[in-house]
């Protein structure tokens, strides 16, 4: 499926692991509801504008279309029509199974309806799937049952059944405060009044003494700590997304060597390539990011290439809700990535053994050995 610039490398069957991703809905959608899943915002666009009129849309014709019979950039009501016409099961397994996927790395939240469980995902994808426990949404889950005397130790036990098979813990406080917080690691006592605020108020978990009691708890637990940075929907505060309000946090948690993976980074990502090169710990995720740049998500590739160790990069999706988001995202990041290793082996920067070598670590490798998949 590679189309290839000159000197571009063929990367169309390079191994890929989602390395974080969610569930999608098999349910039927109208043309409006499909294309609110293509875009980060919430409302319905505006009359004479269409979420699919941008760099999304033209990718999902050009690398989705062809999986459904039709022919590469086909108008976008030919596209919606064939797809109803197939039906939604048959055309997620088709679309999913493109993505030709190692394994999918699927987050535990948010829980929406209507979405099918990892298990279908796997199934409808011809791959295994594993899971990373969403931490404020376990948080929230536990805190109905408890009082705020209890809610460290409830918290710790839901903790510790919740990882039995999970790979990673993700952590979504750049929506509910900011990246900007505290790195110190909260006293029992801030934690017992932080939860009698929250269950006071009976608001979603945003205090952030315990957003950082998760997060600690998280440290301790010795898994992988996912966190969400750059953009986003319209609910998280961006400018304080950024991840380089990270690097107190990096630097309390450099002694235990749990790994710290950013997710999405844009378009902070240059800050986010920095923290990976000079703490040991830091890993740099390009989910989202190259799923919604469609034919510019090479430029910003070759950016994420610019002082990141390549193995510490991570292919991922970010994909929710539509199956077509699978895969354009790795159809984006195969073509993008043979194009920028195939200009950097033409520029005498490396050779094309290495450029191959780059690519299967960042595509499957670095997730294997990170994430310690079988």
């Amino acid at each position: 499926m590679a189309l290839l610039t000159p000197g571009g490398l063929d990367l169309g069957e390079l191994p890929l692991v989602d390395a974080h991703c969610h569930a999608i809905t098999t349910a039927p959608l109208d043309d409006a509801a499909f294309a609110l899943w293509c875009t980060e915002a919430d409302d319905p666009a505006p009359p004479g504008v269409s979420y699919l009129d941008g760099q999304l849309g033209w990718a999902l014709r050009r690398w989705c279309a062809p999986v459904l019979d039709l022919p590469a950039h086909a108008p976008v009501e030919d596209y919606l029509r064939r797809r109803r016409r197939l039906g939604a099961d048959e055309a997620a397994g088709r679309l999913l199974r493109a993505a030709n996927l190692s394994a999918l790395l699927v987050d535990t939240g948010p829980v929406l309806g209507g979405l099918v469980d990892h298990a279908v995902l796997g199934t409808l994808a011809g791959a295994p799937t594993r899971w990373v426990v969403r931490l404020e949404l376990l948080a929230e889950q536990v805190a109905p049952g408890t009082d705020a005397a209890g809610f460290a130790a409830a918290f710790g036990e839901a903790l510790h059944e919740a990882l039995a098979g999970a790979v990673a813990v993700k952590s979504i406080a750049a929506y509910r405060h900011g990246l900007d917080l505290d790195p110190a690691r909260p006293q029992p006592h801030e934690v017992t009044a932080a939860a009698a605020r929250w269950q006071r108020d009976g608001e979603r978990l945003t205090d952030p003494v315990l957003l950082r009691h998760l997060l600690w708890c998280a440290v301790d637990a010795g898994l992988p700590i996912q966190l969400h940075t750059g953009w986003g929907d319209r609910d998280q505060p961006l400018a304080r997304a950024d991840p380089a309000l990270l690097q107190p946090f990096c630097e309390a948690t450099l002694a235990s060597g749990v790994p710290l993976v950013l997710l999405h980074c844009y378009p902070y990502h240059r800050q986010a390539g920095w923290l990976a090169q000079v703490y040991p710990h830091v890993y740099v995720d390009v989910g989202l990011t190259v799923t919604h740049l469609g034919g510019r998500a090479a430029a910003v590739l070759g950016e994420f290439l610019e002082l990141a160790p390549f193995g510490k990069l991570l292919y991922s999706s970010d994909a929710i809700g539509l199956p077509e988001l699978y895969l354009v995202g790795a159809a984006q990041f195969r073509h993008g990535l043979g194009r920028v290793l195939g200009e950097l082996v033409a520029d005498g920067a490396l050779t094309r053994a290495g450029a191959y070598d780059v690519a299967e670590r960042i595509g499957a490798g670095n997730a294997a050995r990170l994430y310690r998949l079988a």
